[in-house]
């Protein structure tokens, strides 16, 4: 697929709706998951061991560490990217 087919293309399922319909249908896929018994939902102690787990993990490479706040604090100052893009 070409440049220009991709900037002619039609946003289609959810980048065609708006914000709050976009809203609404996510919530419902999250409410039927949980009522299906297919969602997980994490007991505080789990969110501290999972939290625990990936900070011992990032902590180990300080170079990488440091690399992931300098483009944290990048994307703090780049400017705002409109919602839509096609005029």
């Amino acid at each position: 697929m070409s440049d220009q087919e991709k900037v002619d293309a039609t946003p289609r399922g959810f980048a065609a709706m708006d914000e709050q319909r976009r809203r609404e249908v996510a919530s419902l896929g999250g409410r039927i998951a949980h009522a299906r018994g297919r969602a997980h939902r994490f007991t505080p102690e789990e969110a501290r061991k999972a939290g625990q787990k990936g900070g011992s993990q990032i902590s180990r490479n300080r170079k990488q560490l440091a690399e992931l706040e300098r483009n944290a604090n990048q994307h703090e100052e780049a400017p705002e990217i409109p919602d839509k893009i096609w005029t």
